[in-house]
């Protein structure tokens, strides 16, 4: 196992807070060190089940190569944890970051239509929640989603249910949202809050994800580009043969992940050429 919170070679990283209501945000912003303009913006979101993790998890994920290969300018959201805080503070705070990087935009040096948004396990599923939140309110378009391995559904699937995969399990998934959504972890919610609930998934932006088949996130991955795919909405997943969750960041040396990590950075590639969000 592969980890690291340590700022990668090539990278400038800036640390600073902004404020949602009475709480202030931390976020990390990471951006080339030669320099950038008019580049996409990312929010990338970072995983823990929504109980645990911080901004720093950044460093170890597919956001660094989105600096270092493709210019791109990544902000990174500490947001507030389900033990202490539950749903909705993890979202407040996600979209709360997504505002502030519109409205800063010039002078982040990025493009207001390639507003991006991405994330990992629980982070995956708060991307998917951003992006139906900013579709439904019109506050500001996003130009594609990178929700991968995404934590969405709250109920159990064919994979979650029963599942004893590495990392991540049946047990781990039924107290991580538990926490997150308290007395209506096993009630039908707002698919702001588990966005496998979502009944509307048209206009929603391009998609892009990958998922391990013997993970517990499988099902609901699948389910969630069909709904799209359904829709209209441009959306593919690669699948790869393993059942340990995050495998492109914490085993990237196995052949699964260097095969992920290629098809993701070949997807942003596609995704930073064409599609644009105005």
């Amino acid at each position: 196992m592969y980890i690291s919170l340590k700022k990668p070679d090539g990278i400038k990283s800036v640390k600073l807070k902004i404020t949602c209501g009475n709480n202030r945000i931390p976020l990390l912003v990471l951006s080339p060190e030669s320099g950038a303009k008019d580049a996409p913006g990312v929010l990338w979101i970072h995983g823990g089940g929504y109980i645990t993790g911080m901004k720093e998890m950044v460093y170890m994920s597919r956001a660094v190569d989105l600096v270092k290969k493709f210019g791109a300018i990544v902000v990174s959201v500490g947001y507030r944890l389900a033990i202490t805080n539950p749903y909705p503070a993890a979202l407040d705070d996600c979209y709360a970051a997504l505002l502030w990087m519109k409205e800063h935009a010039r002078e982040l040096n990025i493009r207001t239509d390639q507003l991006m948004v991405g994330g990992e396990s629980a982070g995956g599923g708060l991307c998917a929640a951003v992006c139906m939140k900013a579709r439904d309110s019109g506050d500001v378009k996003i130009a594609f989603q990178m929700p991968l391995y995404p934590m969405i559904d709250n109920f159990d699937t064919d994979s979650s249910a029963d599942n004893h995969g590495r990392i991540w399990n049946t047990r781990r998934n039924h107290f991580g949202w538990k926490m997150y959504l308290r007395k209506s972890a096993k009630r039908k919610v707002s698919p702001y809050a588990a966005p496998a609930g979502q009944n509307d998934y048209s206009n929603l932006p391009p998609c892009y994800t990958f998922v391990g088949d013997g993970e517990p996130f499988y099902a609901e991955t699948i389910a969630y580009t069909d709904n799209l795919k359904a829709a209209g909405v441009e959306a593919e997943c690669d699948v790869y043969p393993t059942n340990i969750h995050a495998f492109d960041m914490l085993y990237p040396g196995l052949d699964a992940s260097k095969a992920a990590i290629a098809g993701f950075n070949e997807h942003f590639r596609h995704a930073a050429e064409h599609y644009f969000a105005g």
